[in-house]
């Protein structure tokens, strides 16, 4: 497929335009629609929230009668059913456009090619795969929950030049400065759950909100809160237990419920030598239409997720300081025989913020 540089213009435009759903959308995909006719926009708009209306909806409203004859530029295949709001394509069809520009296919079985039938079944011109890639890569979570079964994992660490991420003792606050802490409040924001371990809530206590980040579409959805506590040791008192955000503890067989775990949601999760699964872990997650999982733990859990191959992205922040080599590492992996064995990260991203480094890195093929 040919596309025109008024095409890419238009679509590069749209995913902008859905970047601005960036922290509201979940569990829906973040998704942008510009309508022009040549290169004039006659209408835009983005996916804000679930259970609103979609792009296209947005798009088509600001066009107006405009949008006949057009042509519409949309980041994600319009949906073609009713679920908390009608079909998308039948908006497209009654508005009278005569191209839709679509960037990628949606695997949502309700969708999942539904929608560009629809369109081509009442006459309209339709052409998929422009800036595919930066459409899959705007909603990884999305795509890896319907396509793979379980969420996008983003594991967030944090360490001093030497390698380290807390001191001995245990202390931690504050390897990063101010402005990489703000960073990680974004990166939090987009996430649909925010994941550690029962031995971080009970060494540092963590809130695990989303602080001081607002969006285009207003204040973020609040994540889920998820602690692996194999024997439901999260005391009384502990920050993830107030009502600030949903929280649910993740647990094996026959753990003790405490008085004052009553009142949280949790789940029973198999597990294997006094762990819990974590493949069975990010399954439940995504049963529950979590998309991004923001992980914040320790070297043994976010060790155990490269080593099961479940760690997607690896968000890293390094600081210009030394600890020593009896602080804590960064990760518990499993010993390796040879340089060759050794785990390879492709580097996204790399940036200042602050006066820290930002490092977004992905296991290399």
């Amino acid at each position: 497929m040919i596309f025109s540089g008024t095409d890419h213009e238009h679509m590069a435009h749209a995913l902008r335009l859905a970047e601005r759903g960036l922290y509201t959308t979940q569990p829906n995909p973040r998704v942008g629609c510009v309508i022009a006719h040549g290169g004039e926009v006659v209408g835009t708009g983005f996916h804000q929230r679930a259970g609103e209306p979609h792009a296209e909806v947005f798009a088509l409203r600001e066009a107006g009668e405009a949008a006949r004859g057009a042509t519409a530029y949309v980041t994600l295949e319009p949906c073609a059913h009713f679920g908390r709001t009608p079909p998308c394509a039948d908006a497209l069809v009654a508005a009278g456009v005569a191209r839709v520009v679509i960037a990628a296919e949606d695997p949502f079985p309700q969708v999942d090619g539904n929608g560009i039938a629809k369109l081509r079944a009442a006459s309209i011109a339709v052409e998929s795969g422009l800036l595919r890639e930066q459409a899959r890569e705007l909603n990884a979570g999305f795509f890896s929950r319907i396509e793979c079964g379980r969420p996008w994992v983003r594991v967030k660490l944090a360490m001093s030049l030497d390698g380290r991420t807390a001191l001995a003792n245990g202390e931690s606050k504050w390897i990063t400065g101010a402005a990489a802490r703000a960073d990680v409040q974004r990166w939090r924001a987009r996430s649909s759950a925010i994941l550690t371990g029962s031995g971080t809530v009970l060494a540092d206590n963590p809130r695990l909100t989303v602080r001081q980040v607002e969006g285009p579409a207003g204040s973020p959805l609040p994540p889920w809160r998820v602690i692996l506590d194999t024997h439901l040791r999260t005391p009384s008192g502990s920050h993830v237990l107030d009502t600030t955000a949903p929280t649910l503890l993740m647990h094996a067989t026959g753990a003790p419920v405490a008085a004052h775990l009553a009142a949280t949601e949790r789940v029973v999760i198999a597990g294997h030598g006094g762990q819990l699964d974590l493949a069975a872990v990010l399954a439940e997650l995504a049963r529950r239409e979590v998309n991004e999982v923001h992980v914040e733990a320790g070297p043994a859990l976010c060790g155990a997720l490269f080593a099961q191959g479940l760690a997607d992205e690896l968000l890293l922040y390094v600081a210009p300081v030394l600890l020593g080599d009896q602080a804590r590492p960064l990760l518990q992996l499993p010993p390796l025989a040879t340089m060759t064995d050794r785990w390879r990260l492709k580097v996204l991203d790399q940036r200042m913020v602050g006066q820290d480094w930002r490092l977004r890195l992905r296991p290399a093929p």
